[in-house]
């Protein structure tokens, strides 16, 4: 872990630095519910809203634009299904599988932040499912990225925040332990 405080201000800033220009799209501080949201006639930027100004929730947001193809960023919320929480287990094992790539991502973020990562089922009103598999899915797609790379934008954050929370500019496997999830 990092000594560095982790502040939302500061990924906003790193964010920013990566893709504002590359991309036109900006991390953004929300309110209650995060959403992505391609520029318009209102907005001339993509804006990528988090909750709260909380840090897991601008790192988890960034995960899910990361893998987000050119397609889908001219889309809001990048067209995906989306079922707030109190889902049903099937609607749960839906949810979870659109997470696995995201939440990997989030993880490999967090490490490289010296930020303690956190896996979200995000259903916690809804009916009780093991989230185990789940769990697995996640780990076994940090083990893809570790061996065959990350994607190019993803890669390009996660080398940003190694350097700013000074955390080792790679992706060990002593990083990632499956019950800290």
């Amino acid at each position: 872990m990092s000594n560095a405080p982790h502040l939302y201000r500061d990924l906003i800033t790193l964010f920013n630095e990566c893709f504002a220009d590359a991309y036109n799209t900006r991390l953004v501080k929300g309110g209650d519910e995060p959403i992505y949201l391609p520029a318009d006639e209102k907005r001339d930027y993509h804006a990528i809203y988090f909750a709260h100004g909380y840090y897991s929730s601008g790192l988890h947001e960034i995960s899910h634009w990361l893998i987000a193809g050119d397609e889908r960023r001219k889309l809001e919320d990048f067209g995906y299904w989306y079922v707030p929480d109190g889902r049903t287990a099937e609607q749960q094992k839906i949810f979870e599988q659109v997470e696995i790539k995201p939440q990997a991502i989030e993880w490999i973020l967090s490490v490289a932040a010296g930020y303690h990562f956190h896996i979200s089922a995000d259903n916690l009103n809804g009916e009780a499912t093991d989230a185990s598999e789940f769990k697995q899915a996640v780990f076994a797609q940090v083990r893809i990225y570790r061996k065959q790379g990350l994607p190019e934008r993803a890669e390009q954050l996660r080398s940003k925040l190694s350097h700013f929370y000074g955390t080792p500019d790679y992706i060990s496997s002593e990083c990632f332990d499956f019950s800290s999830i």
